[in-house]
């Protein structure tokens, strides 16, 4: 662990305030999944900020296709679902092959961990996979209703969207660091920063 790094988690300073190279010489991916409202964009923010690398999300990248949105929504599901992974994946790739991190910001399948893997491998970086809850129901349901992201060309999700990503993705099984977001926003950066530097 670089010892700037260890420094702020041992003294307990505030990490989402400093620009620290987490990563050194070896590239890092290091993704974000969970369903909306669970804090993985906050997170996501707070860590690209902090390692200085660019953070990447579906929803920008699909926002940014507002042009496009007719054509795209004659696509069916899993047309669609390719199309906004193949954006994410190929983003990272292209940072890779700069040498660069990326931190992802998208809900993810074990089977899209794999294609996951299998980018970071060829380019001989680490990759990192934390997953994001909120384990009050109630609580998670308020953050949904009560956030406005202002993501241009995109549109604020409701809990009817929540439940059907859940009813749709496969719970995650591969290893990952999970993190709730009922704990303090600090604590968990704390955990994730010295996750991704072990």
């Amino acid at each position: 662990m670089p010892l700037e790094l260890w420094r702020i988690l041992s003294e307990g300073r505030n990490a989402s305030l400093l620009c620290v190279d987490t990563v050194g010489a070896e590239p890092q991916v290091i993704i974000f999944s969970g369903l909306p409202g669970t804090g993985k964009s906050t997170l996501a923010e707070s860590v690209a900020r902090t390692v200085r690398a660019p953070a990447f999300a579906g929803d920008w990248l699909m926002g940014g296709l507002k042009p496009a949105h007719a054509a795209l929504g004659k696509l069916d599901r899993s047309d669609y679902v390719a199309a906004w992974f193949g954006l994410l994946r190929t983003l990272v790739t292209r940072q890779l092959m700069l040498g660069q991190s990326a931190v992802v910001d998208d809900m993810v399948s074990d089977s899209q961990f794999v294609l996951w893997r299998e980018t970071a491998e060829h380019f001989s970086a680490r990759l990192s996979l934390i997953e994001c809850v909120c384990s009050d129901e109630a609580v998670h349901r308020a953050r949904i209703e009560g956030r406005i992201r202002g993501i241009p060309g995109w549109h604020e999700v409701g809990w009817d969207h929540v439940e059907r990503i859940r009813a749709e993705i496969p719970p995650l099984t591969v290893d990952r660091l999970i993190v709730d977001a009922m704990a303090p926003v600090e604590d968990n950066l704390r955990r994730v920063l010295s996750h991704i530097a072990a």
